[in-house]
């Protein structure tokens, strides 16, 4: 899709590990902030009904949760226009400077921190 769009992306990952957690590692690979919108997440309407009946936040899942295997990219500004109708792609936010940090703004506008507290093949096991 993005290739018949005329579209390269200039960053990718996949979110296996989780969206924040590959968020966070875009930010700093690329030396950037992020901003994040909550309602622009895509959250499957079943996974959000198994998540409440764990009295568990959708949006926490979707953050923090990971098995995914959907992919996280960026692209250039000059290729929104081009991007933002294309079926099974969802804008979520964009590419912020490094001193503002990365951040989901919530539903009701308050600005959160992103935290990695995806999977991490690498942490301690002490």
């Amino acid at each position: 899709k993005l290739a018949k769009a005329n579209v390269l992306p200039t960053s990718m990952i996949d979110i296996s590990d989780g969206l924040a957690s590959e968020v966070l590692h875009l930010c700093k690979n690329s030396g950037t902030g992020a901003v994040i919108y909550e309602e622009h997440i895509p959250i499957d309407q079943r996974a959000a009904v198994v998540a409440n009946e764990f009295d568990i936040d959708p949006t926490t899942c979707a953050l923090s949760g990971g098995e995914d295997y959907e992919l996280l990219f960026t692209i250039k500004q000059d290729d929104y226009e081009k991007v933002k109708e294309l079926e099974d792609i969802s804008i979520i936010g964009h590419v912020a400077d490094a001193s503002q940090g990365a951040h989901l703004v919530s539903t009701s506008g308050q600005w959160i921190a992103l935290t990695a507290q995806g999977w991490d093949g690498l942490r301690s096991k002490s």
